[in-house]
């Protein structure tokens, strides 16, 4: 492939990706920045990835795309858009409801932008011999250095890929390709003195700018955690039962962030500012029916409801005990520890006293058991 056909081949891709919907089409060498390899194996080495054991798993090939794929020689970076109209910092004063992070108010966004990946895909082996694969979120592919690098954006201090065109609000997905494609220019990071993201964290998820303990973070806290919230974060969870959006909706980037065009990635009504009384009365098919290709149902029913009775307890909303209290016999251990500090939040010394048979029934339960004993301990 000339030159000149390599740039007219550039051309024609990014622009069938503007008109599959895609707001940005950049492209890089399948090489990552040097910096990529020594930042994520620390990462590792002090355990900030916490039980998401896959990342050390594929270390080796998350670290350099040829060992993902040997036949790579261009990677295409493409973005979505999926800003919002409403600002998730100001669903943290709405106590009774709660909040779910922008991404997950609509459609799993893995299937929208790996639909129309396949799609590019396809039009550029159709337009040159090569081989292609396409790879969104869940394959070892460092996504956000390898957009930094292509010129897409930067990485911030809270480690998100920030653009100065879209803020922090973009979706990616790349192209491996054996295609040799002209590179852009990587982006610089534009984050200047500013430390908002930092600061505004609630559990203090950053031990320095541009690190992150996953171990701390609310996104980690309700989606890839399996266990209990741990106690020291609970309160400061708020009414967050899926994600958090604070670090990256405080950059002042944001200005320029426009609202999403494609349709199934626009926040849908019922799943913006949902009603915690609605959520905490979930069974099994009530949630797999509401959260129906909402990339909320893939933590499942038990730790959603976790979740959301966290959120009960720090409401203040007394009327939400009863309902709480039902919990206290669900199927589930983890769920019925989250009932019972919940209860214990809300619950005066009278309303204890009541409810101390139920929990006495549950004294051999150690979900029941540890939560009761912690209570104890601290008030």
């Amino acid at each position: 492939m000339n030159n000149i056909n390599a740039d007219k081949l550039k051309r024609k891709i990014q622009k069938s990706a503007r008109e599959l919907g895609f707001d940005v089409c950049k492209i890089t060498s399948a090489q990552l920045p040097h910096t990529a390899k020594d930042n994520l194996q620390t990462f590792v080495d002090k355990s900030y990835h916490g039980s998401m054991s896959w990342i050390e798993d594929t270390l080796v090939r998350r670290t350099n795309p040829r060992k993902l794929w040997q036949g790579a020689n261009s990677v295409i970076m493409l973005a979505m858009n999926y800003g919002s109209e409403i600002n998730p910092l100001e669903q943290m004063e709405s106590k009774n409801s709660g909040a779910i992070s922008i991404y997950a108010r609509n459609r799993d966004y893995h299937d929208i932008v790996k639909g129309k990946l396949k799609i590019l895909a396809g039009k550029l082996v159709s337009w040159s011999p090569c081989d292609v694969k396409v790879f969104v979120d869940t394959a070892p592919v460092m996504e956000k250095p390898l957009a930094y690098k292509s010129g897409l954006g930067w990485q911030g201090k809270h480690t998100n890929l920030v653009s100065r065109e879209f803020g922090s609000w973009l979706f990616l997905g790349s192209i491996f390709t054996s295609a040799n494609l002209p590179v852009d220019c990587e982006e610089t990071d534009h984050c200047g003195n500013c430390q908002a993201c930092l600061e505004i964290c609630p559990t203090k998820a950053f031990p320095a700018p541009y690190k992150i303990d996953a171990r701390r973070c609310i996104s980690y806290l309700t989606i890839e955690n399996k266990g209990p919230i741990p106690p020291e974060f609970r309160i400061s969870m708020g009414n967050r039962i899926f994600g958090c959006d604070d670090c990256l909706a405080i950059c002042p980037w944001n200005k320029f962030a426009k609202t999403a065009s494609e349709i199934k990635l626009q926040s849908r009504g019922d799943l913006t500012n949902p009603d915690i009384e609605f959520l905490i009365q979930f069974d099994e098919q009530i949630f797999r029916k509401f959260f129906s290709a909402s990339p909320v149902k893939r933590i499942g029913r038990d730790r959603f409801i976790r979740n959301v009775l966290i959120a009960a307890g720090n409401s203040g909303n007394k009327g939400l005990i009863n309902l709480i209290i039902c919990h206290i016999k669900d199927p589930d251990s983890i769920v019925r520890g989250a009932a019972v500090w919940a209860f214990r939040m809300l619950a005066d010394d009278d309303q204890v006293a009541e409810q101390r048979e139920i929990f006495l029934r549950h004294e051999t339960d150690c979900g029941v058991r540890n939560e009761w004993s912690y209570h104890h301990r601290v008030n």
